[in-house]
């Protein structure tokens, strides 16, 4: 069937699909690039004259009129499901929303408890058999669209057709408007002498044939790019990012020892560069996949000898790891970190990683990230039970298997030696070494 007709009969412009939504209505897209610039500066064009309107945004990639303007609010309000600067300020001004979740859980809780009034997406021109693809995002497409009442589509011929990802009919489809401008792109990452350390440490740890999930950053992309000399890697990963994406290129991955969708990349988003998302248009070995299964530590831990990277903002005697508050002001959300940190400890030979730089700055001078405890209002990504290594440039420190007083000394020995006497003082204080 040709299906133009029915293209031509939804197209209009980003205002008119605006000045369809309505008071209380819940609006969302999908993670990272599916956010539709068009649409969204059209809906917050029009703002003041909503009442009631909520936002779901998942990792927003440029500024988002609900989260840049708090007269906004109560008008057309934002709720983030992982922030960006955007969103942060907002949740931290009182204006604005957060949703907390485990990933692996986004669409659990979309089916059982949110809404889908409008769903709002940038997606790939449609095909020949009437399909639009949502190319770079997949992590809770399906149930969106499953649940959505009306479904808007911002076609953008730079948005890369995803063959696995989540794919949209035009017959579902209320209305859609074309705004072709290249996707955001992340800058890129300043790997400096501390990442690079951090990352040589990892490295060290990892095998040929093990099977990876890198986080965002300086410290994961450090990681990647140290793994160059690997061979047989596999990529089963919440993000797709340009280091994993040289891991192709140079030929240290291919995917041949995976159990889960051998010969097969598995991400639930991409972001990066272009190349990122060059690598995944039209193809075949590479699969942008809903987070329900991408995350599911079951699913996870399913393949052998996966490796997890992830970051921390600070890690307290126990082993609690905070990733997403810097006390009570928020920074960001959970992500993947708990599922695969949970996926790597039960797969065979699996390794999990928290890595960050033994010290942050702020305005009163250095601090350590080693903590007796967590600040006050600290929120915990991941519990203590489920950290394996904690890695700082100064080393690494085993915590799964080991007892209190051995995590204490163990964690101690990776703090910044400029804190350690200190660490030690109140770690004798408290009684924790035995």
């Amino acid at each position: 069937m040709d299906y133009t007709a029915e293209y031509d009969a939804r197209r209009c412009t980003a205002e008119e699909i605006a000045a369809r939504v309505r008071d209380n209505w819940r609006v969302c897209a999908d993670v990272g690039v599916s956010n539709p610039k068009a649409i969204y500066d059209a809906l917050g064009a029009r703002a003041r004259t909503l009442t009631g309107v909520t936002v779901d945004s998942n990792i927003e990639m440029y500024p988002m009129p609900w989260y840049e303007d708090f007269k906004n609010f109560g008008h057309v309000t934002g709720c983030s499901w992982f922030s960006n600067a955007g969103a942060r300020k907002a949740v931290n001004g009182g204006y604005a929303d957060v949703m907390p979740i485990r990933y692996c859980d986004g669409a659990a809780v979309i089916r059982d408890y949110v809404e889908v009034d409008a769903l709002c997406l940038v997606v790939s021109p449609m095909d020949k058999h009437g399909f639009f693809s949502m190319g770079a995002s997949g992590s809770f497409g399906t149930e969106r669209i499953r649940k959505a009442k009306h479904i808007f589509l911002e076609v953008n011929r730079f948005m890369p057709r995803s063959l696995a990802g989540p794919q949209i009919h035009v017959s579902a489809v209320t209305a859609l408007c074309e705004h072709h401008v290249p996707l955001p792109e992340l800058p890129a990452v300043a790997i400096d002498a501390v990442s690079q350390k951090i990352g040589e440490l990892i490295a060290e740890r990892i095998e040929d044939g093990d099977c990876l999930q890198l986080g965002i950053g300086a410290i994961p992309n450090a990681v990647g790019f140290a793994l160059k000399g690997k061979r047989n890697l596999g990529i089963h990963t919440e993000m797709l990012t340009d280091s994993l994406a040289e891991l192709l290129d140079c030929g240290a991955a291919d995917n041949s020892r995976k159990q889960v969708r051998p010969g097969k990349s598995v991400a639930t988003f991409a972001l990066g560069s272009r190349r990122v998302y060059d690598l995944i248009d039209d193809n075949p070995s590479v699969e942008i996949l809903p987070s329900e299964f991408v995350n599911d530590p079951r699913v996870i831990c399913q393949n052998r000898n996966v490796v997890s990277v992830n970051s921390a903002i600070e890690v307290d005697f126990y082993g609690q790891v905070c990733g997403e508050s810097v006390g009570v002001k928020h920074i960001s959300g959970s992500g993947g970190q708990p599922d695969f940190v949970r996926g790597a400890i039960l797969s065979e030979n699996g390794r999990s990683f928290i890595a960050f730089s033994s010290t942050a700055e702020t305005k009163h001078g250095d601090v350590s990230r080693v903590v007796p405890v967590l600040a006050a209002g600290a929120v915990v990504t991941t519990n203590k039970n489920d950290v394996d290594m904690v890695v700082t440039e100064y080393g690494v420190a085993k915590l799964r298997g080991q007892t209190l007083s051995a995590r204490v000394r163990n964690l101690i020995a990776v703090a910044h030696p400029q804190f350690r006497e200190q660490l030690l003082y109140t770690a004798r204080e408290r009684g924790v070494l035995v």
